[in-house]
């Protein structure tokens, strides 16, 4: 069914509406395809929906996870959770591998040769145009381009900052991207056609005036006059939160206010631990950014895009493993946010973030981020490539000679970026490497040795 969505004006950061491109009705039909690992992805697929939506585009959304066979999605999104929760350390380690070098077994394999007939057979008739928020679905659409079996382009829209390899598929048309870091990143993975077009987040995000600080301070119940630091782990509140939420209580910059996603236990575990302002699932985060004065974030994602639009100055520390921590590299390299390494140093960042010269960097260099007039916006992009069509696609024995080759890193995309835990690491290493990965543990914060002690973070 045809994806509907609120059609709400876009405004700048000083809150002034802005052009839109003009809606042309019927203007043609695109099916935006993510998976629910976490909201990012999501996030990403439900703000460009609406856009094109409101462009006059009918756009189906498809959830990777439903098109894999034998009710297995749901199978790997539990199992890519637990990972993170309870074995943190194996996704480092697989995410690791996977950027050195691909590799898969059958099971995976033909894992993959099942979505990619599903995820044909649901597009719908007279689809104009496919996008992915999510690497597995981009490369099980490059296979299909490349087959010659989809015949009308594909555009992958990087969420994350940083870019694996798994997220450059060969047959894939357009690769989007939010800045120039990530788009370097894909193109030194191979990408062909890259394109810097911003990010893409819902418009209620954006900066507020004086009495719109004060009314969601007052709402959430949050101290009227102090520094607000707001902790986010992601829809799951994953990594270790009750640690960090402790340290920025003690160091004393900012007043910890932190977000759990779906994690109620964790929120009652902080309230119980002398965290005051502790929420789990939250409807109406701008205005909580709007409160806050400063986010420290663990994985990069879809929040941290957020914040800049709201010009709310991000501070990366004590990342979760796999993209968490090249998500803090990238964006500290593109100067959007700061990457705290040192826990000695927590306190004397965040004040220069909150009241610093940084801090005013930082929202300048987010506010850039979305500076893109209406016809240099992702969605525009995706209109153009849309109206323009696809190229022509090598088919037949070459195109299957390059799909068999692609297989192995194709398997593992839609499997271990999914979390297929037990898949994945089953077909990544042979029995002894599998012995060594699990005896050796990465450290999950990403510090050196000495910063690191087991707390009850490991166990949560």
């Amino acid at each position: 069914m045809p994806h509907r969505a609120s059609t709400a004006p876009r405004h700048t950061l000083t809150g002034a509406p802005v052009p839109q491109p003009t809606a042309t009705p019927g203007a043609g039909w695109v099916t935006v395809v993510s998976a629910s690992v976490g909201a990012g992805h999501d996030g990403a697929a439900a703000e460009l929906a609406r856009r094109l939506t409101a462009q006059g585009y009918t756009v189906d959304r498809l959830d990777l996870l439903d098109l894999l066979p034998a009710h297995l999605g749901r199978t790997v999104q539990e199992g890519y959770h637990r990972m993170l929760v309870r074995a943190p350390w194996a996704y480092q380690r697989i995410y690791s591998s996977t950027e050195r070098a691909g590799g898969g077994g059958p099971v995976a394999r033909a894992l993959l040769r099942s979505a990619q007939d599903r995820v044909l057979d649901a597009l719908p008739p007279g689809t104009g145009a496919v996008v992915s928020t999510y690497p597995g679905a981009s490369r099980i659409l490059g296979n299909l381009r490349l087959d010659g079996r989809l015949t009308v382009p594909v555009l992958t829209y990087l969420t994350d900052f940083s870019v694996h390899p798994l997220w450059v598929a060969p047959g894939v048309d357009v690769h989007l991207a939010a800045h120039a870091v990530p788009a370097a990143q894909a193109r030194a993975a191979g990408a062909q056609d890259v394109r810097v077009r911003g990010p893409v987040t819902d418009p209620r995000f954006r900066p507020c005036d004086a009495r719109g600080r004060a009314r969601a301070r007052e709402r959430f119940g949050l101290p009227s006059h102090a520094p607000l630091a707001l902790l986010v782990a992601g829809s799951w509140g994953v990594g270790p939160v009750r640690t960090v939420a402790r340290e920025l209580r003690d160091c004393g910059a900012a007043v910890p206010v932190v977000v759990c996603g779906r994690n109620g236990a964790l929120a009652e575990q902080l309230r119980a631990g002398g965290i005051d302002h502790a929420f789990g699932w939250v409807d109406d985060m701008p205005s909580l950014m709007h409160a806050a004065d400063v986010l420290v974030q663990n994985a990069g994602g879809l929040t941290s895009l957020e914040a800049f639009a709201c010009g709310l100055p991000v501070a990366s520390y004590r990342c979760i493993p796999g993209h968490g921590l090249t998500n803090a590299a990238a964006l500290d390299e593109a100067g959007a946010a700061v990457w705290i390494r040192d826990p000695a140093d927590l306190k004397a960042v965040l004040c220069e973030l909150i009241d610093g010269p940084v801090g005013l960097r930082q929202r300048a260099t987010g506010f850039a981020l979305f500076a893109q007039s209406p016809d240099g916006c992702p969605t525009a992009e995706i209109a153009r490539v849309h109206r323009s069509g696809a190229p022509d696609r090598v088919s037949g024995p070459v195109a299957h000679r390059t799909t068999r080759r692609l297989a192995a890193t194709a398997a593992l995309a839609s499997l271990v970026c999914a979390g297929a835990v037990a898949t994945g690491v089953a077909t990544t290493y042979e029995g002894p490497d599998l012995i060594h990965a699990i005896s050796h543990r990465l450290d999950p914060d990403g510090f050196p040795p000495e910063h690191t002690s087991p707390s009850e973070d490991d166990h949560s």
